[in-house]
């Protein structure tokens, strides 16, 4: 048998092994997909978009209008807070202090944080602010999310800036344009896709935790708007209600998980869709 009939043989057995584990892997995300959407649309109806959790103790009834509303505030927030810093320390390491210690000393912190539990991070908001305010409130919970985050934003601004060719930089800088400049009118729209996509990357991260919101935010089964109180969002409710003895809690439960789903996939589509528009409109200027 010849090298080449060996190395054909190889390749060949690498492709199938490859294929095998692609199949098996698709194999279980489609049972998990298929499950969630037989028994979230079999929870799915009228009163989830109109009431509020039901109380303990309730075996028929109620929604989860309280709990999608807390969700997406405490995620707006979180984004509202953690995107400004992820962006401008991603910015400062890609371009202002690429090979200075601090920025060796951030990377080094920003991959602890990325990989640290988030339930770490609930503990550590919970001294911080739910201890001191003597309650459990929504901002709490908005700030461990920024948290969650942030280390997502830094990593992709920071890669995705450091994709942009230096000569288009160095094109900005030669014509009188000051770094700033060149960052917001170069940088920024050529990287633009790459950050859009760890922005998503980073909604997708901490739409779904249930650790720290359970040390920050807690739950309220009431209907509550005030950021300084608990408030109901869907990751802890699905948590609780999934354990419940109840059927119509873990209906709930599933018909919740099926939301947060279903919320990830149409902001990514439209994510994408505004991204290619963006890209179309800047190519044609």
């Amino acid at each position: 048998m010849t090298r080449r009939t060996i190395r054909k043989l190889v390749n060949l057995l690498a492709l199938g092994m490859s294929a095998v584990a692609t199949a098996i892997g698709l194999i279980f995300l489609g049972a998990i997909l298929w499950t969630l959407v037989k028994d979230g649309v079999a929870g799915m109806s009228a009163a989830v978009f109109t009431q509020s959790t039901p109380p303990p103790g309730s075996t028929s009834g109620g929604g989860l209008l309280n709990a999608i509303y807390g969700s997406a505030i405490m995620t707006v927030l979180g984004v509202l807070i953690g995107a400004p810093i992820g962006v401008l320390a991603g910015t400062y390491l890609a371009e202002y202090g690429r090979n200075s210690p601090l920025s060796s000393v951030i990377r080094f912190i920003n991959d602890v944080l990325l990989s640290a539990p988030s339930i770490i991070i609930g503990l550590f908001v919970y001294e911080l602010i739910v201890v001191p305010m003597g309650n459990f409130s929504a901002i709490s919970g908005a700030v461990a999310l920024a948290i969650i985050a942030m280390p997502v934003i830094v990593r992709t601004t920071e890669d995705m800036l450091n994709l942009v060719p230096q000569g288009m930089k160095d094109a900005s800088t030669a014509m009188g344009a000051y770094p700033w400049r060149t960052i917001t009118s170069i940088a920024y729209p050529a990287a633009r896709s790459g950050m859009v996509t760890g922005l998503l990357l980073a909604v997708a991260r901490i739409s779904g935790e249930t650790a720290p919101l359970l040390f920050t935010a807690l739950n309220n089964q009431f209907w509550s708007t005030s950021l300084k109180a608990p408030m109901a969002n869907l990751p802890v409710v699905i948590f609780q209600f999934a354990l419940s003895p109840y059927d119509n809690w873990q209906q709930l439960a599933w018909a919740g998980a099926l939301l947060i789903t279903f919320a990830i996939l149409v902001l990514s589509i439209m994510a994408r869709v505004a991204v290619s528009r963006l890209g179309a409109g800047a190519g044609r200027k």
